[in-house]
């Protein structure tokens, strides 16, 4: 008897075609975005495994999903899963942790420098049919001796200060959890308080889950404490920025720019004041989001999968209480 998967997310060809690769001879998928109203309704019955990314898995939905065993997110951030329902209808959620880490890593530093040069910006203007060749050069910024402000210093945070350090910054950081005096001395790395952070930065980056303690933790107070030659680039989650607050900070010029791939709402809404300001890098959740990091975490998925099938505990359980505080 063949176990029934749901896909969550949109799907094209490589897509199908890395499933097909990865998922074993017993294993059925259907593809969410192809069902209708009906098919839906059938497939959640059925289903024993859910393969999300973005795609909010609710407690209504689980509760029509009775036969389901494991909840695979192809990611870390399990904000889009009702992690309490899952525990209360005894189903596991399992993510991939790490596995896009460096997809991220290279976007942030890509953000900045595309911030500091005004790639995005001058790239538009410049198909346009305008020639900017001097205008913007006294507002364009290297990134070599500059502060560079990391908030979360964990997998991805700790990868961005070394790429950012060896393009000459100095990295300083700000978590709720000190890293060892040793391990900030190995990692070039220097504590400051949240407040010191925002206040020395020249750029400031943003790799924190998104737990009720980090729910606007950047607002209209935060940003006035900023230089006003700062940069910061979110690839974190939507709803850590206040984003009215930014949009009005970037709009008196009270920030240089931002760059943003998380948003409050997504799909954005066209109405979001961002959107109009060319001080602002704005792309749609891509961080971690390549080819390889796609066929990693799938096949990540359909080996987890594999071994609840089999009798085992898949890998990665997300505990409860380290995603619902």
């Amino acid at each position: 008897m063949s176990c029934k998967v749901i896909y969550f997310e949109k799907v094209f060809t490589a897509t199908h075609e890395i499933i097909n690769t990865f998922k074993s001879l017993d294993m059925e998928v259907k593809y969410w975005i192809d069902l209708d109203d009906v098919k839906k309704e059938q497939a959640l019955h059925e289903a024993n495994y859910l393969i999300t990314a973005s795609y909010p898995i609710t407690r209504d939905l689980l509760e029509k999903a009775p036969n389901v065993k494991l909840i695979q997110k192809t990611g870390s951030g399990v904000d889009n899963i009702d992690l309490n329902a899952a525990s209360e209808l005894g189903i596991h959620v399992a993510s991939t942790p790490g596995a896009n880490s460096n997809s991220v890593v290279e976007l942030t530093i890509g953000m900045i420098i595309s911030l500091y040069r005004k790639l995005h910006f001058l790239d538009r203007v410049t198909k346009s049919g305008e020639w900017k060749m001097w205008e913007y050069r006294p507002s364009m910024f290297e990134v070599n001796g500059k502060t560079h402000g990391i908030i979360g210093i964990g997998n991805i945070g700790k990868k961005v200060a070394a790429l950012s350090k060896a393009f000459g910054t100095n990295v300083v950081y700000y978590d709720v959890n000190r890293l060892s005096m040793e391990e900030e001395k190995k990692l070039g790395l220097t504590y400051v308080t949240f407040n010191d952070l925002l206040s020395q930065s020249d750029i400031i980056s943003l790799h924190i889950p998104l737990i009720p303690a980090t729910r606007n933790l950047i607002g209209e107070k935060e940003l006035k404490l900023m230089k006003s030659s700062a940069i910061l680039v979110n690839v974190a989650r939507g709803n850590i920025i206040d984003e009215k607050s930014l949009a009005e900070a970037l709009k008196c010029n009270r920030l240089l720019g931002a760059a943003i791939d998380t948003w409050s709402s997504e799909p954005i809404n066209s109405d979001n004041p961002l959107l109009k300001l060319d001080n602002i890098l704005a792309t749609p959740h891509i961080a971690g989001g390549t080819r390889d990091v796609l066929e990693t975490v799938l096949r990540l998925s359909f080996e987890n999968i594999r071994k609840v099938e089999d009798g085992n505990m898949p890998d990665n359980l997300v505990k409860l209480t380290s995603a619902s505080v």
